[in-house]
């Protein structure tokens, strides 16, 4: 072969290898590009339940819901074991179960302790400090963490050049740091480090003022059509004792007319009863002079003038002009949305469930307050959804929810609480909230291109709470826990009246049952081969028991934990879940380790509608604009589900799969 033709063929070989480079880059570039530009919008709408959903659609009242579901796909969404918000919302996040993420209820324990501890969020405070006279000066800052693991779904996209922006994730507090916009959600404490404590003053104080929980009331001395009283903020930190940091504020009554003026921090505020204040940017100073002060936002009520003054304030929210938490990323988008959007609840539950429970409100009181909630939600997406241009967005909803806790005794005839004067009056507000989040479905249809993915969904569903289950009673009664004083049962909670030595197994959270193991918790004496068989009969016993009411079963469903949990943080999950029937949950009494003298009750409180209950009975939905190919998706299934639009493969660590071939 002659050096000419040698030549040629290298050089041939040589444009051959390096088109196949650039036609393999070209491929590479295009793959990204596409990527980039196409676009998943997901609306999550929490606690949509198929029942109700399908119900109003069929009467023509969700004309965009139906639409989505005849020219895409509508199915019921498999939620988590438990179905409660913050784990299934992390099933979603993930795409793990709670053996993965790590949270498997929305109380957890300390066993070391025997306490009951939040499971999503654990502060530290400041451990380094420094006493000058009356003031303790920190010399190094504490910090919130948030307690779940797994990576989150849009981390991922964003290691792949995918902007994402997730709006109020529940389970994202304080938000992880990410490279795309974020905005925590539930779990996001008020200024006081609560999830929400609310201050009522009156000078009519209800007898149950010093049992009431999520608030505290207020009695005030009406002289002279007028009265002085203190807005109550965060512990000041900085002062031994660490005493409330407060706010003087005036209240004058109009001799004549429902009316009142507010005077604070010198703002003047002007209302009639049954109004609500705009937001109030208030400050608390912590150090004199102006050294160190920290700000919040809250709005004033007016529930009634005479012949009893009642004012209702909503619980200091942290200032998203001025936050003294992480609420974003990046840390100044919460001040921009401010600066464009006005105040907002960065409260994570904002709706005042517990003004309601306690008698503080009336419906129609929490009706207004879940109508200003909702409005400047739909004032926000309007805002995020119109600056949404490419890659994910996420945008979550509470009211659907929040009012289906509240309010389902208004269309459950059959419930304890059901009145029908009230039923009358109230009976469309979970329809009307529907139909409010159905417009928002209209919006994004109408608006969306095809090569747009929507995915609507909803973590659980609902069903109704008629029966209090006091499992720690039962338990008692049973011979399964032992008390140290027997005359204390309902007098003691947190556990401090359980005699742990002889204590073989305990109630804690909404559905969770732990074996007393020795080895594991603080006292436990039960051994490792006496284990299996306990958990059995417990199990055996549960799905015997009937209501002695009606005959009803209570329980549909008992799962163990090895059975239905995977991952590294399965070791830490309870022993037995209970998957109460429709109709039945555990009471508020047995999440804290509180023993009432009876161990099933009907349940009157407001909250009266639920979803701790058995899976199973409880789906959520998934609607698409692309046809769903999994027969059965569940809640896990959508965080691979959404990699897969863009083309990226789901970790090792999802036990799902996506909902699309």
């Amino acid at each position: 072969m002659s050096d000419k033709i040698k030549w040629v063929n290298k050089t041939s070989i040589l444009f051959l290898g390096l088109a196949l480079v650039i036609l393999a880059f070209s491929a590479c570039e295009q793959t990204q590009a596409d990527a980039v530009n196409k676009k998943v919008i997901v609306l999550g709408f929490d606690g949509i339940d198929p029942q109700l959903l399908s119900k109003y659609m069929a009467e023509g009242r969700l004309p965009n819901f139906s639409k989505l579901a005849q020219t895409g796909d509508y199915k019921p969404l498999g939620t988590s074991i438990p179905p409660q918000s913050p784990v299934a919302w992390s099933n979603f996040i993930t795409g793990m179960n709670p053996g993965g993420h790590g949270i498997f209820d929305f109380i957890h324990r300390d066993p070391a302790m025997m306490i009951p501890i939040s499971s999503t969020t654990k502060t530290e405070g400041s451990n380094n400090t420094l006493k000058l006279g009356k003031w303790v000066i920190p010399l190094s800052s504490g910090h919130v963490k948030n307690l779940r693991q797994g990576k989150a779904f849009w981390n991922i996209l964003e290691e792949h050049n995918v902007p994402t922006l997730v709006f109020k994730v529940p389970a994202n507090f304080p938000p992880v740091e990410s490279k795309g916009t974020t905005l925590s959600g539930m779990g996001t404490p008020d200024l006081l480090g609560t999830f929400g404590t609310f201050s009522f003053y009156t000078d009519d104080p209800p007898p149950n003022r010093d049992d009431i929980s999520g608030g505290v009331v207020y009695p005030v001395e009406v002289v002279d059509n007028g009265f002085v009283a203190n807005l109550v903020g965060p512990k000041n930190t900085f002062l031994s004792g660490k005493p409330d940091a407060v706010i003087p504020f005036q209240v004058w009554r109009d001799a004549e007319n429902p009316t009142v003026q507010i005077e604070i921090q010198g703002k003047k505020i002007l209302l009639q009863e049954k109004e609500w204040s705009d937001w109030l940017r208030v400050e608390f100073e912590l150090l004199p002079a102006g050294l160190q002060s920290i700000s919040g936002i809250c709005r004033f009520y007016l529930k009634e003038v005479r012949p009893n003054m009642k004012l209702y304030v909503t619980p200091i929210n942290i200032d998203p002009s001025d936050p003294a938490l992480p609420l974003s990323t990046p840390a100044g988008y919460v001040e921009e949305l401010q600066k464009c959007c006005g105040h907002f609840y960065t409260q994570g539950m904002p709706e005042d469930t517990k003004a309601l429970s306690w008698g503080v409100f009336d419906y129609g009181d929490f009706h207004s307050q879940s109508a200003n909630v909702l409005e400047e939600r739909l004032r926000l997406f309007d805002h995020v959804y119109n600056d949404f241009h490419d890659g994910l967005m996420f945008f979550y909803f509470s009211s659907t929810d929040l009012n289906a806790h509240m309010f389902y005794n208004m269309i459950e005839p059959e419930h304890p609480s059901h009145d029908p004067e009230l039923a009358a009056k109230f009976k469309d507000v979970i329809p009307g909230v529907y139909e409010s989040v159905d417009a928002v479905v209209g919006k994004v249809l109408d608006s969306i291109d095809e090569e747009t993915t929507l995915l609507v969904m909803s973590d659980h569903g609902f069903a109704p709470f008629r029966r209090a289950v006091n499992l720690n009673t039962w338990l008692l009664e049973k011979g399964y826990i032992s008390l140290i004083d027997k005359e204390k049962q309902t007098k003691s909670e947190y556990y401090l009246n359980v005699d742990w030595t002889r204590t073989r197994v305990y109630g804690l959270g909404f559905n969770g049952l732990y074996v007393n193991l020795r080895g594991r918790e603080a006292n436990g004496f039960v051994t490792r081969s006496e284990k299996e068989k306990l958990l059995d009969e417990i199990a055996e016993k549960l799905l015997a028991l009937r209501d002695p009411k009606n005959g009803n079963k209570i329980v549909d469903r008992v799962y163990r934990a090895d059975e239905i949990y995977s991952g590294v943080n399965r070791l830490y999950s309870p022993d037995l879940v209970i998957g109460y029937n429709r109709g039945y949950r555990a009471s508020w009494e047995t999440t804290i380790g509180s023993f009432p003298e009876e161990w099933i009750t009907d349940n009157m409180d407001p909250w009266s509608g639920d979803h701790c209950m058995a899976a199973e009975l409880v789906p959520g939905i998934i609607l698409s604009n692309k046809k769903i190919d999994a027969k059965s998706p569940k809640l896990y299934d959508l965080a691979p589900t959404i990699l897969a639009q863009f083309g990226i493969e789901k970790t090792d660590e999802m036990v799902g799969y996506s909902i699309f071939k």
